[in-house]
């Protein structure tokens, strides 16, 4: 059934805009004036997936995809609605109104008719990529598979739920000493290209050789006031090169293993990424996703191609008949602990329950560490703004204090 953008007047003659489905454009315009709308204007949304884009297309799509927060929300509506007794299309023909977001609400819409035409829910939800990873199709399918929809849908609420608050917590902690660190780069350019030579300016006819802390600070002003353009564009140049390199093999084995090797950055990140994968594992397995079907699904979201690499291995591995614990020991990647609650899981039955453990445990550790981490780096700052800000002020005292001995 296609489905139809629409500007309307409403009863009390405001103008409103939405999205319905009909047999056709005369089909849309009497089942708006029947809710007591009066179109204004109304469109075929045609679906748009072309498979080589343009620049701008990319571009435009970037700006405008689904937020993981809208996913997440309408995954817990929607369970909402099946537990209830709605059906799938009911539930979906329920939320296309509540959704704010304009791209979304036209993605519900076409999946709600692709359900109608006769595809499966995961079938459905497969053909939007960009909304939906293969987590989430994966899930759903094994809900449609055993009957336990509802119940598959609330699982992904909780896990999306919960991948977004920790990441929320961790930009929240990193949002002021990534302020103040902005905040102070701007100040020290300003000081050095503006403040800087209008004081300096008055040692120029002095006969006498200046200290070296003025000569380095002279030699700073001069450099960034004649050649900021240049630091410019290093800057642009290196985030084009990393971002290139991030979509090559070697350039993004490059950057995730030296990501790995950094002083305490390499351990957030390394397990951040095991949090993400024994969570995404454990609810695979517990909706009957069978083990090496989820690690194909799970090697995907780790984040990093050596974990990812690793992973990989280890299906092998655990196809052959070997442990899971065993197999992703060998990699020397995933942490000993992570490896020993595995194998304890396995040995116990409980290997489901043990990977939301491990998930917890890794993710309350990295928050734990970002927040120690940040109230580390506040004094910190303070120190080196207050030392180079002392540094000009001397640069520029000794002089004055020199010329004072001579006057005397």
């Amino acid at each position: 059934m296609p489905v139809f953008e629409y500007t309307a007047l409403d009863s009390k003659g405001k103008t409103t805009s939405g999205i319905i489905d009909a047999e056709g454009a005369q089909a849309a315009r009497q089942k708006l004036r029947t809710s007591g709308i009066f179109p204004v204007s109304i469109k075929e949304t045609l679906e748009a997936t072309p498979k080589k884009a343009t620049k701008t297309f990319a571009l435009t799509r970037q700006l405008g995809r689904v937020k993981p927060v809208e996913v997440s929300m309408m995954t817990r509506q929607l369970a909402t609605l099946i537990g209830a007794g709605f059906p799938l299309v009911s539930a979906l023909d329920a939320l296309v109104p509540q959704t704010k977001s304009h791209r979304f609400k036209k993605i519900l819409a076409q999946i709600k008719n692709l359900i109608v035409e006769g595809n499966s829910f995961a079938q459905a939800l497969s053909k939007y990529p960009g909304a939906f990873s293969p987590l989430y199709v994966n899930m759903v399918r094994a809900g449609e598979t055993s009957g336990t929809l509802e119940i598959v849908l609330e699982r992904l609420a909780d896990i999306t739920e919960k991948q977004q608050a920790l990441m929320n917590r961790i930009q929240t902690a990193l949002a002021y000493p990534i302020f103040m660190m902005v905040i102070g780069t701007v100040v020290l350019l300003v000081l050095l290209i503006y403040i800087v030579p209008s004081i300096t300016s008055i040692f120029a006819d002095m006969d006498q050789v200046l200290p070296t802390p003025t000569r380095i600070l002279i030699f700073l002003s001069d450099f960034f006031k004649s050649y900021w353009w240049s630091i410019l564009i290093v800057l642009i140049a290196s985030g084009v090169f990393f971002s290139r390199a991030k979509k090559t093999t070697k350039g993004r084995y490059w950057i995730d293993k030296t990501m790995l090797l950094l002083p305490g950055m390499g351990i957030l990140s390394k397990k951040l990424a095991v949090a993400r994968f024994a969570r995404t594992l454990g609810s695979l397995l517990e909706n009957g996703v069978s083990m090496l079907v989820a690690m194909d699904i799970v090697k995907n979201i780790a984040g990093n191609i050596l974990i990812a690499d690793s992973v990989e291995t280890a299906a092998i591995e655990v196809g052959k008949g070997q442990g899971l614990g065993a197999a992703l020991s060998e990699s020397g990647i995933f942490p000993q602990l992570s490896i020993q609650m595995i194998q304890v899981g396995e040995q116990s039955g409980q290997l489901e329950s043990m990977l939301t453990k491990i998930a917890d445990v890794y993710e309350k550790e990295v928050e734990t560490s970002i927040l120690r981490l940040t109230s580390y780096l506040e004094p910190v700052m303070i120190l080196v703004m207050g030392s180079i800000v002392g540094f000009i002020v001397l640069s520029i005292c000794l002089p004055i204090f020199e010329m004072n001995q001579l006057i005397r």
